[in-house]
């Protein structure tokens, strides 16, 4: 089990909110209330376009510079805040740690300050350690504002809010809910942050299955029921989220099952979702591990989300740029 005393500094979930009562960072959704969370995902939903169809646009960040640093490599979130920020008009940088200062051993901090000095604006940041989106929001200077884009183990906050928006648009009712989360929770950041977003929605109910040493602790996360096994943990589920083992965050003398047994004893399989008393939606915050934690005929099903995931990533992060940039200019007038 993961150790929490490794979490951030509870006090950064004041500091994310600005004296205007909104986003000023979005470092963790700790502490959020339902109020920001839903009102985040129904501006959200303003930047959706069905499929096929031209994507939304907007000029709310044009004349502003967005710097993505990626030191820990990414698909799907790094294009989608790259996409994200161009389709709102900003100007767009792509930092990669294989090609930055900081490979030379510049320390992240000045890396920062050599930006602004360019004029960078939104900063979102995806690093393994953890604390550091919180110490680049504290050094910023006034008018910067900085999106964690994943944060070690421990945070993933646009993740987390990509998920609630794409199970709130399936389901309305999150009320009456029960949303299971399968997996390595204990190494998941996307689980943490999941977990943070629907419970400050008031979902119906939310089950963590995974095996022993993949299980989140009670303490940090005391409204989630746990199961070691699938079957209890999934029969009541109204929608299952997936989580692919996170290897490069495992320590080697975790005793964990075989790929074959996990696959057997907690895969989202057809197979395994016959243990289900509804049919469940199934979710999965990717990358994938087809053939591990979920199946490819689950994956590609009628039941399955996780392509409307993907879509509405987009849509989260247009909508948290438009809120923190539009913060800071209220607040600095900028």
């Amino acid at each position: 089990m993961v150790d929490t005393a490794n979490l951030p500094d509870p006090d950064v979930e004041s500091a994310q909110i600005g004296p205007n009562g909104r986003l000023r960072h979005l470092i963790t959704l700790q502490g959020l209330t339902r109020a920001t969370v839903t009102r985040l995902l129904d501006h959200a939903e303003q930047f959706l376009a069905p499929p096929h169809q031209a994507a939304v646009r907007s000029d709310a960040l044009a004349g502003r510079t967005v710097a993505n640093l990626f030191f820990e490599p990414s698909t799907r979130t790094r294009a989608s805040f790259e996409l994200a920020a161009a389709r709102l008009g900003a100007d767009v940088l792509n930092l990669d740690v294989k090609t930055s200062s900081r490979k030379k051993g510049e320390s992240i901090l000045d890396t920062i300050y050599t930006l602004e000095a360019m004029q960078c604006d939104i900063f979102v940041v995806r690093d393994a350690a953890v604390g550091v989106p919180q110490m680049i929001a504290e050094a910023e200077r006034p008018g910067v504002a900085v999106l964690n884009a994943g944060e070690a183990h421990v945070n993933h906050p646009t993740q987390g809010l990509l998920d609630a928006l794409t199970l709130r648009l399936a389901r309305p009712d999150l009320e009456n809910v029960t949303l299971a989360i399968v997996g390595d929770l204990a190494h998941s950041r996307g689980a943490r942050s999941a977990y943070e977003a629907f419970n400050a929605l008031g979902i119906g109910a939310i089950h963590f299955v995974a095996p022993d040493g993949m299980m989140l602790d009670e303490a940090t996360y005391p409204n989630a029921h746990r199961f070691s096994k699938l079957a209890p943990g999934i029969e009541e589920a109204d929608a299952i989220m997936a989580l692919r083992i996170q290897h490069e965050r495992i320590d080697e003398s975790d005793a964990l099952p075989s790929l074959a047994d996990y696959h057997r004893q907690f895969g989202i399989t057809e197979h395994n979702l016959r243990l289900c008393k509804k049919t469940p939606l199934v979710m999965h915050p990717g990358p994938m591990n087809r053939g591990v934690e979920i199946d490819a005929a689950t994956a590609d099903g009628p039941q399955s989300l996780i392509t409307e995931q993907v879509r509405n990533g987009v849509a989260i992060r247009m909508a948290l740029l438009a809120e923190v940039d539009s913060s800071a200019r209220q607040i600095h007038g900028a």
